[in-house]
């Protein structure tokens, strides 16, 4: 079984904590074209949610975020594992990362309950080129295939 491992971009935005701000956002970006590889939504204050954008090519996001006035944060680089689900899958990638000494300070994954999942890693910026090259992906950030070892 394959899993798919690519350096991807993220911005982020922070918006007024009020019901719908994320809604008028990804409806924007819908319209727009704009094709989300992740998106997560954070509380970061009493009053301020934080938005996290994962384009799939940021000159959208970009001209989106400048009409409606929005002040994008970044780029920023993460990681983004995608494979067949299994029992362990994350705690290998994980493992990975611990061998080559990466700082892995932030990390979300989730199955679509269909037999895949997706998984998006932080790592510290001083760690990311050991990061990819610890998961086998080229100096470029392009997709690397690779297959699962046999138990």
């Amino acid at each position: 079984m394959a899993i798919r491992v690519r350096a991807v971009e993220y911005f982020n935005v922070t918006v007024k904590d009020r019901p719908g701000e994320a809604y008028r956002l990804l409806s924007q970006l819908a319209t727009a074209g704009v094709d989300l590889l992740a998106f997560s939504a954070v509380p970061s204050g009493p009053e301020v949610t934080q938005l996290v954008l994962f384009p799939d090519s940021t000159e959208g996001l970009t001209a989106v975020a400048e009409r409606a006035g929005l002040v994008l944060t970044g780029p920023q680089r993460a990681i983004l594992v995608q494979g067949d689900d299994r029992l362990g899958a994350l705690a290998e990638i994980h493992g990975k990362l611990f061998e080559a000494q990466v700082d892995v300070y932030a990390s979300t994954g989730i199955t679509d309950g269909k037999g895949d999942y997706g998984c998006v890693l932080y790592v510290k910026p001083g760690h990311f080129k050991s990061a990819t090259h610890a998961l086998g992906v080229d100096a470029s950030g392009s997709t690397v295939r690779q297959t699962r070892r046999s138990a």
